[in-house]
């Protein structure tokens, strides 16, 4: 892996500005990947940055940083749904990239593209379960479920039904195989959605179990940031953006206003003091970098702690 590279980061200036960077202050990357967003925080300020990555192929990236930045940069394996476990300080702000990293989906031995053959895999980790496992071992009707629930596929029973029967004269070995008996139920169209983009989500969320650790990984993120820190979360699929939605809107202190003259309440006390509403990539960057097209970046501000009566 070289520092040349070709790595984009989606919404990179806008991410630089919602942490609000400053000299003498400690920030998590809980999504290192190629480590853009590490990097230009560590040109941005003099500051220190902790990443935190599950992908082994990172590596050769984190050590050509810890060469450049020597201790104003460290990095943990794991996944970061285990924020906690791995980092033991409080931090002054937390930047999340949720979903496959570019640097994933270019390369075709992973098995995250169904444009490249490859075999099915779809591990971050490149342990555990597998993509090759979830449609050649589980039940019908269950393969039918993930489709639907993490692919939001309206077809999912039929895409299921035709993995059985498939499966039964061959396991179905290559990201193209499973290409093929899609395009049998759903038939490509000129300028539409490539038929296969929702189950490869949903096989690709059920093996890294996604959404489970997007929500552990922001609970996880309240307790490490320090009084006005900033949490900010780029997302890019509605299932994403719903949890994080969500999680901001339950956590944050409602605005209450009330008349001078009408008796003073305290707002019940809750995480975060101020969380924004979505903000999209500009025009230009949707030209530049096509992949920033479906991103939404979110950020919250966390509570001063301070509630008079």
């Amino acid at each position: 892996m070289l520092a040349s590279q070709k790595h984009i980061p989606v919404m990179l200036n806008q991410v630089l500005q919602n942490l609000d960077i400053k000299d003498d202050a400690t920030y998590v990357d809980a999504t290192f990947g190629f480590g853009g967003y590490t990097s230009a925080i560590l040109e941005k300020a003099n500051c220190k940055v902790i990443s935190v990555d599950r992908d082994p192929v990172v590596l050769p990236r984190v050590q050509e940083l810890k060469e450049k930045y020597k201790n104003r940069f460290e990095f943990k394996s794991g996944n970061f749904s285990n924020l906690e476990e791995l980092i033991s300080e409080q931090v002054d702000g937390i930047v999340f990239d949720i979903g496959v990293s570019s640097m994933q989906l270019d390369d075709a031995s992973r098995g995250f593209s169904f444009c490249k053959k490859a075999k099915l895999d779809m591990r971050m980790s490149q342990t555990g379960l597998s993509a090759y496992d979830i449609v050649n071992t589980y039940p019908e009707e269950k393969i039918a479920d993930i489709l639907y629930q993490f692919g939001e596929e309206k077809k999912s029973r039929q895409i299921a039904k035709k993995i059985i029967e498939s499966r039964l004269q061959k396991k179905i070995e290559t990201t193209t195989e499973l290409a093929e008996i899609i395009y049998g139920i759903i038939h490509k169209k000129v300028g539409e959605i490539d038929p296969a983009t929702r189950t490869f989500q949903a096989l690709r969320i059920a093996v890294n179990d996604e959404l489970s650790e997007l929500t552990e990984g922001l609970n996880a993120a309240i307790r490490l940031l320090k009084s006005e820190a900033r949490l900010v979360v780029v997302d890019f699929h509605s299932l994403e953006d719903r949890i994080v939605k969500n999680f901001f809107k339950e956590n944050t202190t409602p605005k209450i206003h009330l008349s001078r003259y009408a008796q003073k309440q305290q707002s019940p006390q809750k995480a975060f003091s101020y969380a924004s509403k979505a903000i999209l990539p500009t025009a230009q960057e949707i030209s530049e970098n096509p992949r920033a097209r479906s991103a939404k970046l979110r950020f919250a501000i966390k509570d001063k702690g301070e509630h008079n009566d």
